[in-house]
């Protein structure tokens, strides 16, 4: 496997505009990495992939998963991939294909990060009547290859505060990877929940890499790579019901990400390990009488709640939700070194989430506009040279990705009370307003080639009017080794 890198130093730190305050790292706290490596996660999974194909699985790379299909009983039946070869009006071009049907006992949903069927199961099955709407960051990232005496593999570091004020979850990540080149990989987290419709994650990333004890680690280096995508924050309240007929949930997709650690990479492979062994247990049953055509596999949400994986999300699960007090994210760190080292988790309260991303931005009216300096072209960048660095690619005739449920709501209430967010939250440069040829008001543009699949719009579009389906198979980012 391609490991090459183990965690060999944590460093934690609050920011302030002009310094760094080291913060100790004490065992037992989530930002704790020993024994853990730093991973290229793209050529992780891809050497993953080989290891399927090995044993005889079939995977369909290119393709994507358009719809859910269901038998007469309502269970899942499988899935569908979306027709190729359709021009944006709809009509067949000379390349036209029709999409798969693939039929299954039992369909494993592993989308990721709020996944667009996902989505529509938890409606159809009402599995989110039980727990607290999901909560999400958005996270920016890019690789630089640096000044080889500034490279420190191993090193492993983490910090909040500065750019954000207390009030905006957040923070950074800078790793240093050993992979035969001087390599980091840094990024900006930055909660959805945040207030102010002015703030733009992008660009708080951009200015971030200023910093004084940021910048000097990426001076004379190359920036090499660039991507965007939303992560799960809810943690444990946020846990729909996983299993249905016919289906389960695994991964991120339903949100088993460890919120303070700010990883689910382990936590997904083992809801998957707990899932397939489920799965198995049913298939060779012979005495098994099922209710339904597609199989309920309830066994494995029991069997992940008896896991270390449900104990560690519980224990964390206050963690998130402390940042919401007077004191913002310093509330929550103050609750971590009390409350989580100290009874690891054990507290017998569970905080509760203020409710929905999109319902907490504020109208424009009462919020600051945010100045942001310019990109110097070195440290920080542009939006669309950034997009240029993911490889997104997207067949440009085509039926649009990015569909509005109501093409009016964008102007009379995105842009007339929040000051249209969309053109900022987006880290690809997506939604544009564009002054109308008549000199008298403006239209929302979307650049869908641009999208680099990160979700972000679906989630925190404050009228809830963007709706993000698949694009034709194989468009999208090409995240090489990110």
């Amino acid at each position: 496997a391609p490991l090459n890198t183990p965690v060999t130093e944590d460093k934690f730190g609050i920011l302030t505009k002009k310094s760094r305050i080291p913060v100790p790292i004490l065992p037992g706290l989530p930002m704790v990495n020993h024994g853990n490596y730093i991973v290229r996660l793209g050529h992780f999974v891809s050497w993953l992939g080989e290891q399927a194909e090995a044993l005889g699985v079939e995977i369909y790379p290119g393709y994507a998963a358009a719809e859910v299909l269901f038998h007469e009983d309502d269970s899942v039946k499988g899935i569908a991939t979306n027709d190729v070869g359709i021009q944006k009006d709809g009509a067949p071009k000379a390349t036209f294909e029709r999409g798969l049907e693939l039929h299954a006992k039992v369909t494993v949903f592993a989308e990721g990060c709020h996944g667009h069927l996902a989505k529509q199961l938890y409606k159809k099955f009402n599995l989110r009547e039980k727990c607290q709407p999901q909560s999400y960051g958005i996270g920016l990232k890019e690789l630089w290859t640096i000044d080889e005496k500034k490279w420190k593999p191993g090193r492993v570091e983490h910090t909040v505060g500065w750019p954000l004020d207390r009030h905006t979850y957040g923070g950074s990540f800078l790793y240093h990877l050993n992979e035969g080149e001087p390599l980091v990989a840094l990024g900006f987290v930055v909660g959805l929940d945040y207030q102010n419709p002015y703030l733009n994650p992008f660009r708080e990333f951009q200015r971030w890499k200023h910093h004084p004890s940021v910048q000097p680690t990426l001076e004379g280096g190359t920036r090499i790579a660039y991507g965007a995508r939303a992560l799960n924050e809810g943690g444990f309240q946020s846990i729909p019901k996983l299993t249905f007929p016919g289906g389960l949930l695994i991964g991120c997709s339903p949100g088993l990400m460890n919120v303070p650690k700010i990883k689910g990479t382990h936590t997904a492979m083992k809801s998957g390990m707990l899932a397939s062994e489920a799965i198995f247990s049913q298939l060779i049953n012979e005495n098994l009488q099922s209710k339904t055509i597609g199989l309920d596999v309830q066994e494995y949400e029991e069997n992940l709640k008896k896991s270390w994986v449900w104990k560690e999300l519980y224990a964390v699960r206050n963690i998130r939700p402390s940042c919401h007090s007077i004191l913002g994210v310093y509330g929550g760190m103050i609750y971590t070194g009390i409350f989580y080292w100290i009874l690891r988790g054990m507290e017998p309260w569970t905080l509760k989430h203020p409710g929905p991303d999109f319902a907490q931005l504020k109208p424009a009216k009462d919020c600051t506009p945010i100045e942001y300096p310019k990109p110097d072209g070195k440290i920080s960048f542009d939006l669309l040279s950034s997009v240029a660095l993911s490889g997104t690619n997207h067949e440009h005739d085509q039926p649009a990705h990015l569909t509005l449920r109501d093409d009016s709501i964008p102007v009379s209430r995105n842009l007339a009370v929040f000051d249209g967010p969309e053109q900022r939250f987006c880290p690809a440069g997506v939604y544009e307003y564009i002054p109308l040829e008549t000199g008298e008001g403006s239209r929302l543009q979307i650049n869908a080639q641009n999208c680099v699949h990160c979700k972000t719009c679906d989630i925190k579009d404050p009228s809830q009017n963007i709706n993000w389906v698949v694009p034709e198979g194989g468009g999208g980012p090409a995240y090489n080794g990110m």
